[in-house]
């Protein structure tokens, strides 16, 4: 099955795996789960950090090895995700400068930010793979629309 197919077959699956529930925290945790089961040999890490006093990026739900508990706005991959606005892909995280190493298996990482229907900030869903060069177009364009179905649903919790 390629990526696209793989994402067309998820994205229905964690919409109704959201729809109508208001935990916050298990919403966060069961999609975390959805994305890792879904590409277990890509994504070995898959995890939120959300926004906290417009400084910071707190923990929140993941699946995979411990991670690293907040990261500064505009540090990492996280940070710059969030100072840029946009999704950041990055083939060799070992060349991204000012790179946070929560993980020495870390190769490769897309970051996806997390805006309300106002465009204010509130998190990122982060993901780490061990190959380099492991994320794509179909990556971005699936995890995108992924985003904006859970942002639909988890607006008024954050």
């Amino acid at each position: 099955m390629t990526r696209k197919e793989k994402y067309e077959q998820l994205i229905p699956q964690i919409a109704g795996l959201i729809k109508d529930e208001t935990n916050l925290v298990g919403i966060l945790a069961n999609v975390s789960a959805a994305l890792h089961e879904a590409f277990p040999e890509r994504f070995f890490w898959v995890g939120f950090y959300l926004q906290e006093n417009g400084k910071m990026l707190r923990l929140g739900p993941f699946q995979g090895s411990v991670a690293c508990y907040t990261i500064p706005y505009g540090k990492g991959v996280c940070g710059k995700a969030w100072e840029e606005g946009r999704t950041l892909i990055v083939p060799n995280v070992e060349t991204f400068p000012g790179h946070i190493a929560c993980s020495s298996r870390s190769r490769s990482e897309i970051v996806i930010p997390m805006y309300d229907s106002q465009r204010h900030f509130r998190g990122v869903l982060d993901i780490d793979s061990t190959r380099f060069d492991d994320f794509s177009t179909e990556d971005k364009d699936g995890l995108e629309h992924i985003i904006q179905l859970l942002m639909a649903q988890i607006e008024d919790l954050l």
